[in-house]
């Protein structure tokens, strides 16, 4: 480590301005209070992410690209701040948050402080829909003393992300700081930080970041967060030892500056810039800054000759699905760059589940952790098919091509087992994570081979090669299952009975898993029909069949025990875990909750053999489900159905995952989901959004099943009650989220009905079904549906 010597510390506190809250006239070499109070990830309830938009170069990401230099930085916003931005592969966190301090002569506050937070778009259309992710925060002090405005978005000809703010004050003598967390590389208590000269730099092994601004840093400071921060320091005495290091130890640390006082506005141009040395790093944001703020935002958006975000949405299909909207399109622009915004780019394709760490602010960050930024094959296939309904074939290639490095292989690290199925969740970069077998996972990039190639983005060739090397072992593993042995999992796979369905806690018989792999295995059929491997082809369609003859009896309760207002006993179940659907099998327990007899627990997973074409519309076992699954008379513990309103008085539906789901906030602590890494037997998992659009393409089929056509009636309905529902669910930034708050329970937290929670915001899923929707809507055909499964099944 670079030691600054006591000459330097000397000129450089010569320098320095005093600050109004009782600033030492001295400052130390190294900061007490080493490591730090224990970290935590930020809070997952974003209203905003971004990161600039970068064109593929072949389907990939090169430097030698259209847009130049590939950015390779994320952030996000919750409430009211800058929380979580990674640098280099998408999961790779470098601060906790980004936070801006006012000072007065008998205050201190800080945006953590609870201030109150509105969210715009820098860069709108005339009908005020979004054309980048770049933001502008506002928070109001409490007591009317101040404002904050941030405008917030990357450089995207550099590895920075670039702050504008405002300070308006509404009484003098106040002073504005800036005070950054680092967590460099991704964890919270390895890192080390200095005052360089006229920066703050932070680092751990050979990562840095580094904060620069255009006016200069006063009074610039490091220390260990919860005793030598700024923040920490300014509460507790109203005064301020500045520290040059922290020392060898390393921690927990922040960075912090004083920007100046406060007559009645002041304006600062900030930039935390990224690099592999401290030089890179500063580089980056010297290069930044000297661009200025007009016109790196200008690149960012597109605007000129730079390839931007809004060059991004002008090559989509949007303009024909803006009137399946009831919000004049603002929520599928979003969509669109917030899904984009979602991807890799070192990995081109590598399509992560969500920006964010669920329940974070309660999350340990004493070791690193993905948390959503990673890839699940499921989240993977549903955001692959929104960028194929939005046009963008681009992505959906790049992502159908990512797929092998997700797929177990011979050469995958510590496999002894077969090969052909699909890891549950991994880095983007490959390295494993979870490792359960859900036969969906290994269903769908079969589903989705066949999609691209009958929206001629893969000829036929290259159906061929992609079947002979990923998409064959994949359904040889769908017939034959094979043993899954790899880190703990050492589990023989006998399909159709999956190790874990697609809420990844049971093993047994799903509706949605079943739905898919008979789907996959069709599918796998017709690519081996198309590749002269007619015996597969046929051996791959027999045991479909098969597995869709036993779909029923396997799972559909002739003898169900749920007492509600429409309860006649017979319903799907979740999931089945014997041969003997009526039995009384109790489920395994589920995040903290005890297990039930199978027969009790609904999901809406039967409503995926309709999207894929295993049954129609109005099969009767469908049909029979659908009042037990609406039935809002179930106590709350089984109850999926809810009921919510907008401010305009307009009501749509929300379904939970299922009954007796456990992964939520607890409904009797108030605690978060697993708070302290404990599970907790009052747990509750809340109503997620993306049901709303799984029941909006079912009512589509419905439609299309009874009239051939919709009528405009039925148009209207489906778009003022599933489109406008999901679009409600979206919070301020437009970020839809996967739980919303359903009502149950204690709440500490203050949320609203409706309203998003604390987990994964903005969840890609959610997203890629609202898209989805919009574009079933406006076909009047379901996008997801197989017409072939309903074909070779009826034949």
């Amino acid at each position: 480590m670079k030691v600054v010597n006591a000459i330097a510390s000397a000129m450089l506190l010569a320098g320095l301005a005093g600050c109004n809250s009782g600033t030492t006239e001295a400052a130390s070499q190294v900061a007490p209070g080493a490591p730090g109070e224990t970290p935590f990830w930020a809070y997952s309830g974003k209203t905003g992410i971004g990161t600039s938009y970068e064109a593929y170069q072949q389907g990939h990401y090169d430097d030698a690209s259209a847009t130049g230099t590939v950015s390779k930085v994320w952030f996000s916003l919750a409430k009211g701040m800058i929380t979580e931005t990674m640098f280099g592969l998408i999961h790779q966190a470098q601060i906790r948050d980004l936070q801006f301090i006012v000072s007065g002569d008998d205050f201190v506050v800080a945006e953590s402080d609870g201030l109150k937070n509105t969210v715009e778009y820098l860069h709108v259309d005339e009908q005020g829909r979004p054309l980048s992710l770049a933001y502008r925060v506002t928070s109001e002090d409490s007591q009317g003393r101040f404002r904050i405005i941030k405008d917030i978005f990357t450089d995207p000809d550099a590895q920075s992300l670039m702050v504008r703010v405002r300070f308006e004050a509404n009484q003098p003598g106040l002073t504005a700081h800036v005070q950054v967390n680092p967590y460099v590389n991704n964890d919270g208590v390895d890192d080390r930080a200095k005052v360089e000269g006229d920066a703050l730099v932070a680092y751990s092994g050979e990562h840095y970041l580094t904060l620069q601004s255009e006016q200069g840093l006063k009074q610039g400071s490091v220390g260990f967060m919860g005793t030598s921060d700024r923040y920490s320091q300014l509460q507790t005495s109203g005064e301020l030892t500045r520290y040059q290091s922290t020392g060898e130890q390393p921690g927990n640390v922040s960075m912090s500056a004083t920007l100046g006082e406060i007559s009645e506005a002041a304006e600062f141009d900030l930039v935390l810039s990224y690099g592999n040395s401290e030089q890179q790093a500063r580089e980056q944001g010297q290069q930044t800054l000297k661009r200025g703020y007009d016109t790196v935002l200008a690149h960012y958006n597109g605007e000129g000759d730079a390839i931007g975000w809004q060059d991004y949405l002008q090559s989509l299909n949007l303009e024909e699905m803006y009137g399946a909207t009831t919000d004049g399109g603002k929520l599928l622009n979003t969509s669109a760059l917030v899904l984009k915004a979602q991807e890799d780019k070192t990995y081109a394709g590598a399509l992560i589940a969500s920006l964010s760490n669920p329940w974070g602010d309660t999350v340990s960050a004493e070791q690193g952790k993905t948390g959503y930024k990673a890839v699940w094959v499921r989240d993977f296939y549903q955001v692959a098919m929104a960028f194929l309904a939005l046009g963008d074939t681009e992505t959906a290639k790049a992502a159908f091509s990512y797929l092998p490095k997700v797929q177990v292989r011979e050469d995958t690290p510590g496999n002894q087992g077969d090969t052909g199925w699909f890891l549950q969740k991994t880095h983007v970069d490959g390295e494993l994570e979870w490792v359960a077998v859900q036969l969906d996972q290994t269903s769908m990039p079969i589903m989705l081979a066949w999609k691209l190639y009958k929206n001629g983005v893969l000829s036929e060739t290259e159906l061929s090669q992609w079947y002979e090397s990923m998409l064959k072992p994949a359904a040889d593993f769908l017939v034959d299952g094979g043993l899954a042995k790899i880190l703990w999992n050492d589990t023989q796979i006998t399909p159709p009975y999956t190790q874990q369905e697609r809420w990844e806690e049971q093993a047994g018989y799903s509706p949605s898993t079943i739905a898919a792999t008979v789907t996959g295995l069709i599918t796998a059929s017709e690519i081996a029909a198309l590749s002269g491997d007619q015996e597969n082809a046929q051996r791959y369609l027999e045991t479909a069949r098969e597995y869709e003859q036993d779909i029923e009896a396997l799972m559909f309760t002739t003898e169900g025990t749920l007492e509600g207002d429409a309860a006649d006993g017979q319903y799907f179940v979740r999931i089945a875990q014997d041969e003997n659907v009526n039995a009384d099998t109790k489920l395994a327990a589920n995040n903290g909750r005890p297990g039930m007899d199978k027969k009790l627990i609904l999901d809406g997973g039967f409503l995926e053999l309709v999207r894929y074409g295993v049954r129609s519309a109005d099969s009767p076992s469908i049909v029979a489900s659908l009042p037990e699954y609406d039935d809002q008379s179930l106590e709350h513990k089984l109850r999926v159905k809810y009921t919510f309103m907008n401010d305009q008085g307009q009501s749509f539906p929300g379904w939970r995952r299922y009954g007796n789901d456990g992964y939520g906030e607890d409904q009797e602590l108030g605690t978060n989901y697993a708070e302290g890494g404990n599970q907790t037997a009052g747990q509750r998992g809340r109503v997620w959004p993306f049901f709303t659009g799984e029941r909006g393409h079912y009512e589509i089929a419905v439609a299309k099943a009874s009239d051939g056509d919709l009528t405009d009636a039925q148009y209207q309905r489906i778009k003022n009650t599933y489109v406008l529902g999901m679009e409600a669910f979206a919070n301020q930034g437009m970020m839809l989220p996967e739980q919303v708050w359903d009502g149950v329970g204690v709440n500490p937290f203050g949320y609203e009905v409706g309203e998003g929670t604390n987990s994964a915001t903005p969840l890609a899923w959610t997203h890629a079904e609202y898209v989805k929707l919009l574009r079933s809507l406006s076909d009047e055909a379901v996008w997801d549906n197989y017409p072939l499964v309903e074909q070779k099944l009826a034949d």
